[in-house]
């Protein structure tokens, strides 16, 4: 008999360790999905303000990461792409470029419009979240924000595209810092960020006691005539922070004698899309005989620079640094 009570308790006191072994193992990992979802918890809500057609701010709360994004034009694809959400983009629009070599492979994956999806498709790819330029949110297009914001659909505008005047340096970091905010990757959004002010901040330190090299930035429209990227663009305030004199400081239209009085050392000429491409932009300065006397001409300091650069330019807000920075102080990029 208690051979037969030994074993019983043996048998007892062995499913009750194993009980007690399970259950701490339930509860450790009970304790880290609660730690996790904590950290998410902790983020949001959070609130960002954007705007509507009329250009009023509109505060939009997020209660987590959006999943499902519809994203039009470059600058709103490839900032998703550089933060590392390419899985969230379900459908993507409006490229003046190809995407940057380090974001194509991921670009691949993508399901991409040649045309800008209409509102019916739109509402049909059953997105949480819409990120595009000012234009995009037309009558004749998606419609205002209030139309997606009642069905739940999150809106986020690109502040240099149309909505703020003037376009600045700061309106491209703020959307960035933004999406880092909305996305919860607040980490890479800073690192971004941070990297544009340092090569600024590399010129600002090169060029301290010397004189200002004069330039312009303008896109030809036709022989002879050319819009003015002046100190409200994107371009202008590059130029002005890396410290150089900005001629054409008004955006607008200027002809061959305009340009010809203002006499720039260097001259930024924009080109995009198959509308005016990288060769025809440099040829209609270099090639114009009635420029010829013009300093940046006599010189070769023509530079080509893409729209992309210098408007609503996202993450390419750092190679329009370099591509002003390198085109006014060659010598401080040598041969880089």
């Amino acid at each position: 008999m208690k051979k037969i009570v030994s074993i019983i308790l043996a048998v007892f006191v062995m499913f009750g360790i194993n009980g007690c072994s399970n259950n701490t193992k339930t509860e450790s990992k009970t304790q880290i999905n609660v730690e996790n979802s904590d950290k998410q918890s902790l983020h949001y809500p959070v609130t960002i303000t954007t705007y509507n057609y009329a250009k009023q701010p509109v505060k939009v709360t997020f209660e987590k990461s959006p999943e499902r994004v519809v994203a039009v034009y470059q600058n709103s694809i490839e900032t998703l792409l550089a933060l590392g959400l390419g899985d969230k983009i379900i459908a993507a629009s409006g490229l003046d470029h190809d995407v940057k070599d380090e974001y194509k492979n991921a670009f691949s994956k993508l399901k991409y419009y040649e045309k800008a999806p209409t509102k019916e498709e739109v509402i049909g790819l059953q997105p949480d979240f819409i990120l595009s330029w000012y234009s995009l949110f037309g009558a004749k297009r998606l419609g205002d924000v209030d139309f997606w914001h009642e069905r739940g659909i999150k809106t986020y505008m690109s502040q240099n595209s149309g909505v703020i005047k003037p376009n600045t340096l700061q309106n491209e970091y703020d959307d960035i810092l933004n999406m880092g905010k909305i996305f919860n990757v607040e980490d890479k959004a800073n690192e971004i960020v941070n990297t544009m002010k340092q090569e600024i901040e590399k010129s600002k330190e090169f060029v301290k006691g010397k004189e200002k090299v004069k330039t312009v930035i303008l896109e030809v429209e036709k022989d002879g005539v050319y819009r003015i990227y002046g100190e409200d663009s994107i371009g202008g305030d590059i130029a002005k922070e890396v410290g150089a004199d900005l001629v054409a400081k008004s955006n607008g239209k200027i002809g061959n004698e305009d340009l010809i009085k203002l006499n720039p050392d260097v001259i930024f000429t924009v080109y995009y899309g198959k509308e005016i491409d990288r060769d025809s932009a440099l040829k209609s300065i270099q090639e114009n005989p009635a420029l010829s006397s013009v300093s940046a001409i006599k010189k070769k300091r023509v530079n080509p620079i893409m729209l992309s650069e210098v408007y609503s330019s996202g993450i390419r807000t750092l190679d329009g640094i370099k591509t002003i920075s390198k085109g006014l102080y060659p010598e401080l990029y040598g041969n880089n």
